[in-house]
């Protein structure tokens, strides 16, 4: 079916202006952040944006009885090629369907459509003294939708865990356009529901392979009413994940706790002179949250532990000062392009997790393959969970870098494998990590290929992501 016969059939059932088939439209959905994409044209054949389940579910309708694969996207921001139409199809735009139904005080609990962007949700949560506790580091861009379909996590994982923690109930279009309501009645609030098998939890983290995600109830926390943050700079690599352990074992759970390598280092320094972090093999910052005594008491203990191992620990709760101190980690992935003039850098082999006890070992085997490959990487990432952000720096003009760039994520991502860890900590598989998913899953992959083939017999939901590539090998 043409792009124009398509537009007719679905502007049967979204109005014309929330159909988009003209050639700039459909490439301005081409793409996402990732490294994959910059070498692929990955343009649907149509977009659409509803704006109601009803219109979602005659969508699928349609798409089952003409075979068209479908994508949801919310925000574009993923970096792994999820939101993309690798095998053609329709693009169904979530993002504008970003409606906050109901805030509930009383039930703790929010009701919200999948476009909400996650900064503005917990902008209007203050307005309630409560808050929303995942924090990606693109909550000023990424969509609440996402992050459910993406069980997305960020900043605060030690301390609030990942988006699967808080979702309580999803109203979900099947891929032949049945919805169902997982998580109790469409009427339930309940916070605690062992009823049923939890399909909540099956759809949470399925990258859209499974249904459409078209309302959300998410749980909701009291907002803390005090914050601080500790900086500590390490000589030697090796401490650093030392005083995250000395920490922990002495009862005290941060909200976050970042690092930095040397690598990261240099790159914020040239990137931001001024912010000028002192030259190290690591530097550690920690995030504490709660009522106003404890977070000081909390800060003064974390200043003291770790302070047996750091050259140096500083701890503030003046919000000006720890604006100053978030400021190097805040820009790191911007800044890791600085490492070379000709520069960018490109996210592959970007999300690897690894057991805490391991995460030394981890950057040491990095730095090694950077070296092996020769391409320049910049390491930072979430220390608390042992989920490690590696940034590559290459010449995109240079076929050989390219090539070169491929090699290290491939042994980056086998690596977090071997050391008992993960291809991805937050990021999500796509298109771009499915070539692992036996070596990391085994037999159990075979049984999410039976889930997928049971709820989307015909592979219209996304295809091509996430689950197994027929053959062992998909890379679209």
């Amino acid at each position: 079916m043409g792009h124009q016969d398509l537009g007719v059939e679905l502007k049967r059932i979204f109005p014309p202006e929330r159909v988009l088939t003209s050639e700039l439209e459909r490439r301005m959905y081409s793409y996402d952040s990732s490294f994959m994409a910059r070498f692929h044209s990955f343009v649907p054949d149509a977009v659409v944006l509803p704006r109601s389940t009803q219109e979602v579910s005659a969508l699928m309708k349609l798409a089952s009885q003409r075979r068209i694969p479908v994508i949801p996207r919310g925000a574009g921001s993923g970096e792994t090629c999820g939101c993309l139409a690798v095998r053609g199809g329709i693009v169904v735009d979530l993002s504008a369907w970003d409606a906050i139904e109901e805030v509930d005080v009383a039930n703790m609990q929010v009701f919200a459509r999948p476009g909400v962007v996650h900064y503005k949700l917990n902008e209007h949560l203050a307005g309630f003294g409560l808050f929303f506790p995942p924090d990606p580091g693109s909550t000023r861009m990424c969509t609440v939708g996402g992050m459910v379909a993406n069980n997305s996590s960020g900043l605060r994982a030690v301390k609030y865990g990942t988006t699967e923690q808080y979702v309580l109930g999803l109203e979900v279009v099947l891929p032949d356009g049945q919805v169902i309501q997982t998580g109790g009645s469409n009427n339930c609030r309940a916070l605690k529901n062992v009823s049923g098998l939890n399909l909540t939890k099956l759809f949470v983290g399925s990258e859209g392979v499974l249904g459409i995600i078209t309302r959300i109830r998410l749980r909701v926390w009291p907002r803390p009413k005090a914050r601080g943050m500790a900086m500590a700079v390490f000589s030697e690599l090796e401490q650093a994940p030392a005083a995250v352990l000395d920490v922990y074992q002495s009862g005290i759970l941060p909200s976050g706790i970042e690092i930095l390598d040397t690598s990261a280092i240099q790159a914020i320094n040239m990137y931001k002179p001024e912010i000028n972090l002192p030259s190290a093999e690591a530097i550690l910052i920690f995030e504490v949250d709660g009522n106003p005594a404890g977070v000081a008491w909390e800060g003064q203990q974390i200043a003291e532990i770790v302070g047996r191992r750091a050259v140096s620990v500083e701890w503030a709760t003046d919000p000006a000062r720890m604006a100053d101190l978030w400021r190097g980690r805040s820009v790191v992935a911007v800044a890791a392009a600085r490492l070379r003039p000709d520069g960018s850098r490109i996210f592959a082999g970007e999300d690897i997790s690894v057991p805490l006890s391991r995460v030394t070992e981890a950057l040491r085997r990095i730095k090694e393959l950077s070296r092996k490959h020769d391409v320049a990487v910049v390491n930072y990432g979430h220390i608390g969970d042992g989920n490690i952000h590696t940034a590559p720096v290459i010449n995109l003009d240079s076929s050989a870098e390219v090539q070169r760039a491929n090699a290290l994520v491939d042994d980056i991502h086998r690596l977090a494998i071997a050391m008992g860890g993960s291809t991805t900590g937050e990021h999500g598989v796509g298109a771009v990590r499915n070539q692992y998913t036996m070596d990391e899953h085994g037999e159990a992959a075979l049984v999410m290929k039976q889930l997928k083939e049971t709820l989307d017999p015909l592979n219209i939901m996304n295809p091509g992501k996430l689950l197994p590539p027929e053959g062992g090998k998909d890379r679209a």
